[in-house]
């Protein structure tokens, strides 16, 4: 990358008209979206305010945070990794390499799970959430933050996910809503919330092992492989978790988890011979792929 601190005058325009061409050479699909976001995180700027301020100079250290950012950006290191930051349907969200980054269609699994909660009169009673493998905590933080009365027991194995999951949770002010546990699966959970549970919801690792090798390098090359190795055949934690959730949902309680496109069938054949579920059914994400499966304890 050129060095900004040559003596031509680098405004909002020139860097993201400069940074867009140049990551467009080094093979980004959203040129223009990527220099929007390093450009916001460098000056402070919204989106927005970056066309308002079009001729605004950048200062030397903006300049140099930018430099440093196109460079990690053009290596294809993931944009939420290099900003530090993700929207995540009405929250924002701390990201950080070492937790896998919410895709777009893990929102949808949040409305799988704000549907299924208990009402009375149409009007949200208290909930009783699990959440396996809380990542960044964007699950347990949309559930605790969209629904009144909604409290989440959040989980995860991994050490930098809890740290992250806590310092979302507690940005967002949702200390008394989202509880967070470092523990496999749920064996440190209090076990007299076990079947206690109106809701259970996972994303968890179900990339299948021998499809990692094709992953996109910015998904293989940065995202940590706890996160996205589900086994041999994807349903590895899976099995685990459908266990599981025999023990901690309550009659008629909500389970519902993202799998792999291919392993939705599969995945649902497995819930209906294990018994005790009064429906399975399987939901497509944004894409029109298969990626949900909702079941309902009988």
């Amino acid at each position: 990358m050129v060095d900004m601190g040559m003596s031509m005058k680098w405004t909002c325009k020139t860097v993201l008209d400069w940074t867009t061409a140049y990551l467009k050479h080094q093979g980004d699909d959203h040129p223009r979206l990527s220099a929007e976001w390093l450009l916001s995180s460098a000056t402070g700027l919204s989106r927005i305010e970056l066309y308002t301020n079009f001729d605004r100079p950048l200062t030397q250290l903006e300049l140099n945070a930018m430099h440093q950012a196109v460079k990690r950006r053009a290596s294809g290191e993931p944009l939420q990794y290099v900003t530090g930051e993700m929207p995540f349907r009405h929250i924002v969200l701390r990201c950080e390499q070492g937790v896998l980054i919410p895709r777009p269609e893990t929102e949808l699994l949040v409305d799988a799970v704000l549907e299924g909660l208990p009402q009375e009169q149409g009007k949200p009673v208290p909930a009783l959430v699990l959440e396996i493998g809380c990542g960044t905590g964007c699950i347990a933080c949309s559930l605790a933050h969209e629904r009144a009365k909604t409290h989440v027991v959040a989980t995860d194995i991994s050490s930098a996910a809890v740290r992250l999951t806590t310092r979302n949770r507690n940005a967002l002010g949702l200390q008394a809503a989202v509880d967070v546990v470092a523990c496999n699966l749920a064996d440190g959970v209090d076990p007299r919330l076990m079947g206690h549970f109106d809701a259970l919801v996972s994303n968890p690792p179900y990339i299948p092992t021998a499809v990692l090798s094709t992953l996109p390098h910015e998904v293989s090359g940065f995202e940590p492989q706890l996160a996205l190795d589900g086994g041999a055949d994807g349903l590895d934690v899976y099995r685990r978790i459908l266990v599981l959730a025999a023990q901690a949902l309550l009659p008629g309680a909500l389970f519902a988890v993202e799998l792999f496109e291919t392993k939705l069938e599969h995945a649902a054949q497995l819930t209906r011979d294990q018994g005790g579920w009064s429906s399975v059914e399987i939901s497509k994400d944004y894409t029109h792929r298969p990626r949900f499966l909702i079941a309902r304890r009988a």
